[in-house]
């Protein structure tokens, strides 16, 4: 490393000719210009700065500087990326053209515990009015992209909400029919009971005909158990009709319902975001004319 040392870099300089200073807990470094040969002081903010920004500062200042590196005392380079503060907590070496500076930043004490909780309480003051400053201007620019989400979505829901009802009243038509239809086949077939009970047979021989068709109609109930997992009710009977003809009629027309229901999954949610935005806004609500 030292041959290397002499051929990165000439003269080697004392310590003194870089300096680093705290002002008001921010690093102060001091450094002579190689061109105009004044002293120069760069302000930098450890948490942010960056070395190779700090580098690039220092050669915009002087246009004469060519070459400007960090080198740590152990003589391997330090990367452009390395935030100054890590950087400033030991001794190191700056390299400007072929002059190197020998530079020992100072120790900077610790906060106490009572400062640093003072510091704290401090950031949380700046924190709550900072919030209450501005809450309220933040609230209504949500409320206002909320209010512009929700009328982009009643207009995409628009043409299917019509599309829908459509369907709908065709599926409850054929529903009501088919309700009606299978009351008048009901009609008929008491009708036809009574007929042949009283006129062409006796009770005694249509007694087992009713029993046969009582126990038929309980195995069709039971089978309406197994393949629906549902109890038989007319209700809900007349529902999964009425979902039956929905779905084929949404397909003849092509209307897609997945798309009409994540629609109306997000205008829901929507809703529901501004009614908790107005409940916490403390001022009057937007409407949609302002």
């Amino acid at each position: 490393w030292a041959r290397r040392e002499g051929a990165c870099y000439s003269m080697l300089v004392p310590s003194d000719e870089v300096t680093v200073n705290y002002r008001h807990g921010l690093p102060m470094v001091t450094l002579t210009l190689p061109t105009r040969r004044e002293r120069c002081q760069f302000a930098v903010k450890p948490t942010v700065t960056t070395v190779g920004a700090f580098l690039q500062d220092v050669q915009r200042e002087d246009k004469g500087i060519v070459r400007a590196e960090v080198f740590a005392t152990d003589g391997s380079k330090v990367s452009d990326a390395t935030l100054m503060e890590v950087l400033l907590m030991n001794d190191f070496k700056l390299v400007i053209n072929d002059t190197a500076y020998s530079v020992s930043p100072p120790v900077k004490d610790k906060l106490s515990s009572e400062r640093a909780t003072e510091l704290e309480d401090i950031k949380s003051l700046v924190h709550r009015l900072f919030v209450a400053l501005h809450l309220e201007n933040h609230q209504i620019r949500k409320e206002r992209k909320l209010l512009q989400k929700l009328d982009h979505l009643k207009e995409q829901l628009m043409p299917l909400e019509q599309m829908k009802a459509r369907i709908n009243d065709s599926a409850n038509a054929k529903t009501s029919r088919l309700l009606w239809v299978g009351l008048a086949l009901m009609s008929t077939q008491g009708g036809a009971l009574a007929w042949l009970t009283w006129w062409v047979y006796s009770w005694d021989i249509m007694e087992p005909v009713t029993y046969f068709i009582t126990y038929g109609s309980s195995m069709a109930f039971y089978a309406y158990f197994i393949l629906t997992r549902q109890d038989y009710t007319y209700l809900a009977a007349k529902d999964r009709q009425l979902l039956h003809y929905f779905y084929r009629k949404s397909k003849a027309q092509h209307f897609d319902v997945e798309q009409y229901n994540k629609l109306k999954e997000e205008l829901a949610e929507v809703e529901e975001s501004l009614r908790r935005l107005r409940q916490r806004l403390p001022i009057q609500e937007i409407t949609h004319k302002d």
